[in-house]
């Protein structure tokens, strides 16, 4: 019995129920990321830091954050950012699937299950 090599486009990414996000006036995501820990704490009292910093994502980053709801995997995600950017998403798998890992990377996802 031959084992199935895993395909990242059946991955199903969810966004990080940790992190609070709102649409903005000019229908951007803006998602923020509370600064914890000892060092961010120094760095708010000492060079008055923020303790909730904001994170803007542009138009694609925006529409790619709210078609990851847990039930789309990444093939279906690309396929809905080549209706709504067509060429201008180009080279899409390759950009959305370096986007969907930095994502991944910083906590700000999680893959729901996999197809």
């Amino acid at each position: 019995m031959s084992k199935k090599k895993e395909n990242f486009l059946d991955y199903i990414p969810k966004r990080n129920a940790l992190y609070n996000w709102e649409i903005t006036s000019n229908n951007h995501v803006e998602v923020s990321v509370v600064n914890r820990g000892f060092y961010n704490r120094i760095a708010q009292l000492l060079f008055h830091k923020p303790r909730i910093s904001k994170i803007e994502l542009d138009d694609m980053g925006s529409f790619i954050w709210q078609e990851m709801d847990g039930h789309k995997t990444v093939y279906e995600i690309g396929m809905a950012v080549t209706v709504r950017f067509g060429k201008k998403a180009e080279p899409l798998y390759e950009r959305l699937s370096e986007y969907i890992q930095i994502l991944r990377k910083n906590s700000f996802i999680v893959y729901e299950n996999k197809k």
